[in-house]
Formats: structure tokens, sequence, C-alpha cells
């Protein structure tokens, strides 16, 4: 079942989903050691958000679940209603072990590449280990490093997941390798920008499963060129490279984009009627030093500013709620 974005009623506003990866320190640079430090960061954050009346859907990975300070904030925010905890599985370390690669830590393998019953049993964990430490049924979810497939979306519906946040419409992450024995991470570039129920035989359109897919906001240039370039270059990393560099992509996701160029996706996206608009962050995003994106004190100071600009200017048109919530309203819209 397809929600192509129709109008809301006049008794609602479209939705802005705020997102954050919730997960060890500086996974760019593959440590051996994760590290949760930026636990102690989130309040601010979350401060923020509740000043605009924003509710951030927190996407939890194993190292943050066994996080103190992380567990104190998550119980506070679900007690408060202010925010809700779901599921991001980093499969290179999210308990049952099982090494995949010669070098786990470094290769960070894809979830995907686990046999199922592997996958399985990850899920089971870590879902597990969130619904006992914050007392809730977790039904939101995120892959790591975005890669997803029909075998996933299968077993996230028989654990009674309801929503799933993993797919980046137009962009590939093929390029991206996890095993090096195998061929990369999930191509979106075809899939759906709005959200749907997923077909669990074909992810990449709407089905009959009760799972909801929305999609990453991401907002393509050029895409008439983008499409032919495509579909003319063969499939290499130096194509998807030409292709980022002449037809780039813009995520509503600061750090990624301009202040500028998100005032301008979230403008857009109104325009065009959008039900929803989703922003991502990496809650290790929130700590200086924490992300090669945000290295310092004074990177921090101007991210706060501009998620102040962002968030100001997007709830003149869209109203914050959860993954879940936006899941229940949009089953309640769907036609019988």
């Amino acid at each position: 079942m397809s929600i192509a974005d129709p109008p809301a009623s006049p008794r609602t506003r479209p939705s802005l989903l705020i997102t954050v990866d919730t997960e060890g320190d500086g996974a760019w640079w593959r440590p051996r050691t994760v590290e949760t430090r930026n636990a102690a960061f989130l309040s601010r954050f979350q401060a923020l958000c509740e000043k605009y009346g924003l509710t951030p859907t927190y996407l939890t990975t194993y190292e943050m679940a066994r996080s103190p300070v992380f567990r104190e904030l998550g119980l506070d925010v679900l007690k408060r209603n202010a925010g809700e905890i779901g599921m991001h599985l980093h499969a290179w370390h999210s308990p049952p072990d099982h090494p995949l690669t010669d070098d786990d830590h470094r290769h960070h393998p894809y979830l995907i590449e686990f046999p199922a019953d592997v996958m399985r049993a990850k899920i089971a964990y870590l879902t597990d280990l969130l619904e006992d430490t914050f007392g809730v049924e977790i039904v939101s979810h995120r892959a790591g490093r975005w890669a997803f497939d029909a075998t996933y979306a299968r077993l996230l519906v028989e654990r009674g997941y309801r929503v799933d946040c993993s797919v980046t419409p137009h962009v590939s992450w093929q390029w991206a390798i996890g095993d090096p024995r195998r061929s990369g991470g999930t191509d979106f570039t075809a899939f759906p920008d709005h959200a749907y129920f997923v077909d669990v035989d074909d992810i990449s359109r709407p089905g009959a499963s009760p799972l909801l897919e929305v999609p990453m906001t991401i907002v393509a240039s050029r895409p008439a060129l983008r499409g032919l370039a495509r579909r003319a270059l063969p499939r290499s990393r130096l194509a998807t490279a030409v292709v980022r560099r002449l037809c780039p992509v813009r995520w509503l996701r600061p750090g990624s984009a301009s202040l500028a160029q998100l005032l301008g996706i979230v403008d857009r996206a109104a325009a065009d009627e959008r039900r929803y608009i989703e922003c991502m962050l990496h809650s290790s995003e929130l700590m200086p030093g924490g992300s090669p994106a945000f290295p310092t004190e004074d990177s921090i100071r101007t991210l706060y500013e501009h998620l102040e600009r962002l968030f100001e200017h997007a709830t003149r048109f869209f109203d914050g709620t959860t993954l879940a919530r936006f899941h229940d309203a949009v089953r309640e819209e769907a036609p019988a």
C-alpha cells in the first residue's frame, strides 16, 4: 500500500520526524573499543527538541542500550512521552557474536551479509535488551549502515516491528563495502521517496505487509540527468562518484548540508505538500570530537545554531512526532 503524500486533513499538519542514530563514539574511525561518552551530550539536544514541540526517535545500538547515562535519559523521555526508543543494529559488534570476516571491527559487515538465522538472533537479542532496559515494546528500526533487503524486512515483521526508516532514496551504497568478499550495500536509487507499506518480497515497492517504510528525506538535483547517467554508465565505484558529482543529493541532515540547503529542503517539502519530512543525526555528532563533521566546541556551537534555525523554520509547516505515532496516523488514514 502506497502513501503517496496526500494532503493533510484540515485537522492535522504534516509530520516532522527527528531520528537519531544513537550509537557509540566515532564509528567512522572503526574503534576496537566502543565508548559511549556521547550519551552525556544528549540531554541538551532533547531540551532543544522539546522547546519546539519535537519528539525524537532514538534508534539505539547495543552499546548505547547498556549505557547507564543513556538509560536514564531514555527512561525519562519515555515517562514524559517526549520521544521514542527504537532499534539500530550494528552487526559487527551486536551479540550474539558470529565472526564473518577476518576482522569485523575493520570491515563493519552489513547485517544482510550474515546468514538469516544469525540475522534473526541478532535482531532478537537487541530487541529483547531494549525492551528489558526501557520497559516498552520496540517497534521502530533503522538498519546499520543503511543496508536493507527482503530477508531483513521479513525478520522485522516476524518480530513485530511496525516501522523501518532505512531507505535512502536516490542513493546507492554499493560502493560502500562491508564483507570484502561481497558487493557492498543496498542500491536505493529506484526506491520511493514517500512512506509505503512494504512488499516483503520486493522492498522497493508497496505491498500488504504491516511494516511501514519511512524513507529519509533526500532531495536529488537534476533528477532527469541523474536517471540518464545511471542507465548509461556501468555500475562501478567510479560511475557512482561521477553521478554524485554531477547530480548531488541533499539530505535533511545537519552537517551534510548547509543551513540554507536545509531550509530549502523544508520549503520544497512544504510546497509539495509532503506528508512528512525526516531529519537524522548521529548521537556522536552532538559531542565535540565524536565525529568527523563536528570536531570542536565551535563546530558544536554552530550545529546548535543551525538546529535552532531549522527547528524554528520547520515547525511553521510541520508538527513533531515519533516514528511509531506516525505509523499509527498513516494506518488510520489508509483506506480499509
